[in-house]
């Protein structure tokens, strides 16, 4: 079944700069696109980051042009590189699978704050 674990949270300055891991088992990673979520106190889920199999890549437009997402499908892993952090990126972090869209892992932390 599928598994996602993701880590690479934590606190940091605004401005600052984390890099997220999610590694997946359970299913065959590369066939599927991977996906970044986010999810903030009292607001909704929300999709940060996407990318296919093949590499291409989409991003909302809060994001763009700071965060990077990007696989390795050697690895079964994807991962998120966010730089220039601002308070407003708070939120816990999931990755999520087109293999299994309903499955969410426990996700990881990030807190900006000086």
């Amino acid at each position: 079944q599928v598994q996602l674990v993701e880590s690479g949270g934590g606190l940091v300055q605004p401005g600052g700069s984390l890099r997220l891991s999610c590694a997946a088992s359970g299913f065959t990673f590369s066939y599927y696109v991977m996906s970044w979520y986010r999810q903030a106190p009292g607001k909704e889920r929300e999709l940060v980051a996407a990318i296919g199999s093949f590499g291409k890549t989409n991003y909302a437009d809060s994001v763009k042009g700071r965060f990077t997402i990007s696989r390795d499908n050697a690895k079964n892993t994807v991962y998120l590189q966010m730089n220039s952090l601002k308070p407003e990126d708070t939120a816990v972090y999931y990755c999520n699978t087109d293999r299994d869209r309903t499955y969410w892992g426990q996700g990881t932390q990030v807190t900006v704050s000086s």
